[in-house]
């Protein structure tokens, strides 16, 4: 069966950036004690998402068809079809983003947004508990639906035998319609993708002073952990 792409290289890249810093962060965050300097890091791979999804937004701009936000599969009607179509056993085809992984997407890039905003808050100097709640609300909504979106894929490849997780791989599909498919892997881009986010976070290591747990981001000196020099 012959498979087309439509995902580009950019597109694949930012999903298996985007899950391993979320990863990272998360498993820092439940398994290191908050004093620690290893739960820094925490913070600096959460800022480095939050970077990491205001580019994909752009490319949800510019990129190619089934990268563009408006491809998206968002029609509340669609998802209640999709879901009623898995239990009948229909099966339609999307070239892009079936109407679940479209909201899926939308929502923990919306979690990891406000994980990071709520993050920086907290380490500004603004009042810590104001955002406290939200920002571990919003960290564990990601893991949820994360943990359900991974669950579904598992769903659909047992009862369609498709393994519809290799198209974030090889950026391929099977039977797709005319038209519906790419023909630019846009490797350059992917390139400058994981430049720019490699760059950022080595700017954020460089502007980290770990004795004061200090940290120079736009502007802004954000306070990553208690001075142990101030403690003593």
């Amino acid at each position: 069966m012959k498979k087309e792409l439509v995902y580009d290289l950019p597109t694949r890249v930012f999903h298996w950036l985007f899950s391993g810093l979320f990863i990272t962060a998360f498993l820092i965050a439940k398994t290191v004690d908050s004093e620690s300097l290893v739960y820094t890091y925490h913070m600096l791979v959460g800022l480095t998402l939050g970077f990491l999804v205001l580019l994909r937004l752009i490319w949800g701009v510019l990129g190619t068809k089934h990268a563009k936000l408006s491809d998206f599969s968002l029609n509340p009607r669609d998802l209640i079809s999709y879901f009623i179509g898995i239990l009948r056993g229909e099966k339609r085809k999307w070239a892009g983003h079936n109407p679940a992984s479209s909201w899926a997407a939308l929502f923990m890039m919306a979690c990891a947004v406000t994980s990071a905003l709520t993050g920086y808050l907290m380490t500004s100097g603004t009042a810590k508990e104001n955002f406290e709640d939200i920002h571990e609300l919003s960290a564990n909504a990601f893991m949820i639906v994360a943990l359900v979106h991974v669950a579904g894929i598992v769903v659909h490849t047992l009862r369609y035998r498709e393994l519809i997780g290799l198209s974030m791989v090889n950026g391929k599909k099977a039977d797709v319609s005319p038209g519906e498919e790419i023909r630019n892997q846009r490797g350059g881009v992917a390139l400058l993708l994981m430049g720019l986010v490699i760059a950022f976070g080595i700017q954020l290591v460089r502007n980290y002073d770990f004795q004061s747990r200090t940290l120079k981001f736009v502007g802004t000196v954000l306070t990553l952990g208690e001075n142990e020099a101030h403690d003593d």
